[in-house]
């Protein structure tokens, strides 16, 4: 009976670990529809940013710019025209959801900092905040400190 007991054990650990780290992903959408997920282990692969906020905490993940070249979507600088009015639809686990006009994310408009964490204070973010959140220091409100973040979206506005 015991050999049963840790079979079942060990096969929902294995349950439980697959779901952690399926709810680690990040799905990443262009404009054209593609669709990229990438791992925490990605994610932390990425050069990595570190904000101190006015609430007194530092965050640490990656800037918003890296993780979408990462996945192939370039602003660099290349925003005219139409793209202009392209923007990055946030979307958390809740069903919350923000939006950015990418002029906001593109270094070549802004020094504005947004970065996508998944540490606070040295730790990951706990089940409430986490896995990622979006950070904007430099913003008086926390409206757009979006948690439990799931997909980032490039949408055209019509």
């Amino acid at each position: 009976m015991n050999k049963y007991l840790a079979l079942a054990t060990l096969l929902v650990g294995i349950t439980l670990n697959a779901a952690l780290v399926q709810c680690q992903q990040l799905t990443i959408q262009t404009d054209g529809g593609k669709q990229t997920a990438l791992t925490r282990a990605e994610i932390a692969a990425l050069p990595r940013t570190n904000v101190a906020t006015s609430v007194s905490d530092t965050f640490a993940g990656v800037s918003l710019i890296a993780l979408l070249e990462k996945t192939g979507i370039s602003l660099g600088g290349s925003l005219k025209g139409k793209r202009l009015a392209s923007c990055l639809l946030v979307e958390a686990a809740d069903g919350y959801r923000v939006v950015f006009a990418l002029p906001e994310i593109d270094p070549a408009f802004t020094d504005k900092q947004i970065v996508l964490a998944y540490l606070k204070n040295g730790k990951p973010l706990d089940e409430k905040e986490g896995p990622y959140r979006i950070v904007i220091p430099d913003e008086k409100k926390m409206a757009r400190w979006i948690r439990q973040v799931t997909t980032l979206k490039i949408v055209d506005v019509q």
